[in-house]
């Protein structure tokens, strides 16, 4: 006879399904890449639900956006990917409480373009070590819809997990 599983026990599974593993599905590494840069801003609060407008809200009102792109996928064909972020303006944004506000522009002051470029065997999107990460100003951004990894790189220089906090404070000033 089957039993009832609780919810803890649902969320472990699907914990374990999605996060497991080293390398990460495209949907879910989003979180994975979040989850790193939450650890490096403890200041900020992770603001990423469904629809918000941002990923991060700093107390002094900023907001931090982030975009994530890896060399090696969960279903590799071979040949690293690519790196490339979605960086299009919006035609608005979500408010906290469900509002929809008709303001066309980039819904954050900062993005953190996270790059996972290790391709071997030993890649493993859940190590921080393994991440670059470039912090730029919304308005030093191109007025394009995606972004290269050549366009980030020169917009500005890559940065570990330790250095990710100094570089977000440099876009800040």
């Amino acid at each position: 006879m089957t039993r009832m599983p609780g919810p803890a026990e649902i969320v472990s599974a699907a914990r374990d399904a999605a996060f497991d593993k080293p390398l990460i599905t495209n949907v879910f590494r989003a979180v994975i890449a979040e989850a790193i840069v939450a650890m490096a801003l403890p200041q900020w609060r992770w603001a990423s639900v469904d629809y918000a407008s941002c990923d991060f809200v700093h107390p002094d009102g900023r907001r931090l956006e982030v975009k994530q792109s890896a060399a090696r996928q969960s279903w590799s064909t071979g040949k690293p990917s690519r790196a490339s972020w979605d960086i299009a303006p919006r035609t608005g944004h979500w408010t906290e409480d469900a509002r929809w506000i008709p303001e066309p522009g980039r819904n954050a002051d900062i993005y953190v373009l996270c790059h996972h470029p290790v391709f071997g065997d030993d890649a493993d999107h859940r190590n921080p070590a393994q991440w670059k990460f470039y912090a730029i100003r919304a308005a030093s951004l191109p007025d394009t819809k995606s972004l290269s990894l050549a366009g980030a790189e020169r917009l500005a220089e890559p940065v570990g997990f330790l250095d990710l906090s100094s570089a977000v404070e440099l876009c800040s000033r």
